[in-house]
């Protein structure tokens, strides 16, 4: 097998390691600042709600879209390069949707964010494999880029609140310029580059399969809530997503230089690695769905304080990530991971207590569970990943990682927020029928918690106080009562993959249940 050309780095790995998590850290956290500033965008832009779903979405479709095409041109073509222009798209398209002046060219702004972020999020892991050859190192490696993510999750709530505080809106977007700047010059001096030297022929009908297979899998995701998932528009959107993946994996298997040699999937530790990491982040982001609203619509903080109380979070996912590494060195991967996706399911199933008054202490404590289990979880399987692969195919492999994060984010938020929606509503209408809220009011409290925040502070004037506490303690109720059911639902997910990785996942690369039953072909095979 031949070996990746890389020019060896004069600098520390350590340092180049540093490098890329600033690239990570600018991309994850511009998936979470947006979200605090969507009530500003409706006062500013006339936003309305499918334009705010969009703002977010649009980023997320392109991003998980373009991520396998992204990985593989970094393989053929250098990392290092795709890096760089994606750093440089990202934050000219930054500038740009920081100056939108409606709510459609900042939607289309963002999605074309997607194409930088999907140009850079693989290529720092890519690069990161090829600078650490080593096992011990590079899974430590690994664990301080997860441990980055995993921060920058919950610093992109904080960011924004505190820049919605004092500046315009678009600072949430041009904040992206200086980092960006900086991140293009040390990675101009030094990282060093890498590519596949073994596959020098484009495979076109691959990326375009990928790409739009993947791009409708996302789309039909996301619009599943809104037409119903048994609508024939759902079964259409998931009918054609599946038609496009299966041509995707039979072309690959039929051409001599595929984008990705699927048989690696025969491979328990890749595959399983893979299921453990989007298992995690679906129960995360349909969490996070819902606890954003509970602090700034039930609790009543606003978008900085509701972010500052979500930094215990994201300090034990930082804490447990690099931990994680020495516990997986002496442990094994299996007994980590599924240990970590139990603590999650621990932690979701523990919020099923809270009330509408809960103490911020307690909450805490389900923070330490959730936010310490994901740390544990994501870098060892992303080790398991990254580990499975030879280095010159770093760059599909850390696509796969990715994809596997946003498609089970996607999932969660649409299939977790689904259900919330759905009883939140139920609920609502339950305690609030037959009451001397006007029907029409009803309805539109029946949309979001948000809208029926509204509604009772609107009954409040009009018809008191006491009208308003009325509607404001319904709507807490079925707010909670939606949200111990998504909690629920997070929790049975990431234990289930809890058993899942305990039954799959091999302890170590060279446990012989890695190999599966492939004795006739090995598992890193790739056509050439």
């Amino acid at each position: 097998m031949p070996d990746s050309t890389r020019t060896q780095p004069a600098r520390s790995p350590w340092v180049i390691l540093a490098v890329l998590c600033t690239s990570v850290f600018i991309i994850v956290v511009d998936g979470t600042i947006v979200n605090v500033a969507l009530p500003t965008f409706v006062r500013e832009l006339g936003a309305t709600t499918s334009q705010l779903q969009w703002i977010v979405d649009a980023y997320v479709l392109v991003f998980a879209g373009l991520l396998m095409a992204a990985g593989s041109l970094g393989d053929r073509f250098g990392r290092k390069g795709v890096l760089q222009v994606g750093l440089a798209l990202f934050g000219l398209t930054s500038v740009m949707a920081s100056l939108a002046g409606s709510a459609g060219s900042l939607i289309a702004w963002r999605a074309a964010m997607g194409v930088g972020g999907a140009l850079i999020f693989p290529a720092t892991l890519a690069l990161l494999v090829n600078v650490f050859t080593q096992p011990k190192q590079r899974a430590i490696a690994i664990s301080v880029w997860a441990a980055t993510s995993g921060l920058a999750v919950a610093l992109g709530p904080v960011s924004g609140g505190l820049l919605l505080r004092h500046f315009a809106w678009g600072s949430v977007f041009l904040v992206n310029l200086p980092v960006v700047l900086i991140a293009m010059v040390l990675v101009a001096w030094i990282v060093p580059t890498s590519r596949d030297t073994s596959v020098h022929r484009f495979d076109p009908l691959g990326i375009v399969l990928s790409i739009v297979g993947i791009t409708v899998l996302v789309w039909a995701v996301i619009e599943g809530p809104k037409h119903g998932w048994l609508s024939l528009s759902s079964a259409a959107a998931f009918g054609l997503a599946a038609a496009l993946l299966v041509m995707f994996v039979w072309w690959q298997r039929r051409s001599d230089h595929p984008m990705l040699d699927v048989r690696v999937f025969a491979n328990l530790r890749f595959t399983a690695g893979s299921v453990a990491v989007t298992f995690a982040f679906f129960a995360l982001f349909g969490f996070i769905f819902m606890v954003t609203q509970y602090f700034q619509v039930v609790r009543g903080y606003d978008t900085l304080e509701a972010g500052v109380r979500t930094v215990p979070f994201a300090l034990f996912t930082a804490v447990a990530a690099p931990l994680s590494a020495k516990l997986a060195h002496h442990f094994g991967t299996k007994a980590v991971v599924a240990t970590g996706l139990m603590s999650m399911a621990i932690g979701f199933a523990w919020t099923t207590v809270n009330s509408v008054d809960s103490s911020y202490w307690l909450i805490v404590g389900q923070m330490f569970f959730m936010g310490g289990g994901l740390g544990l979880v994501n870098a060892p399987a992303t080790e398991a990943i990254m580990g499975s692969l030879p280095p010159e195919k770093a760059g599909v492999g850390s696509a796969v990682n990715d994809t596997a994060r946003e498609l089970g984010g996607t999932l969660g938020v649409a299939i977790v927020g689904s259900l919330f929606a759905s009883v939140y509503a139920s609920k609502l209408g339950e305690l609030l029928t037959g009451s001397a809220l006007p029907a029409d009011a009803l309805a539109i409290a029946k949309e979001s918690v948000g809208a029926g925040a509204e509604v009772a502070r609107q009954a409040g004037l009009q018809a008191g106080p006491e009208a308003g506490a009325f509607v404001k303690q319904a709507v807490d109720t079925a707010f909670m009562d939606g949200f111990h059911t998504g909690s629920w639902v997070a929790a049975g997910v990431v234990f289930v993959g809890s058993l899942i990785a305990w039954r799959w996942l091999p302890s170590r690369a060279d446990d012989p249940v890695v190999q599966g039953d492939m004795e006739e072909i090995p598992a890193f095979v790739f056509a050439d």
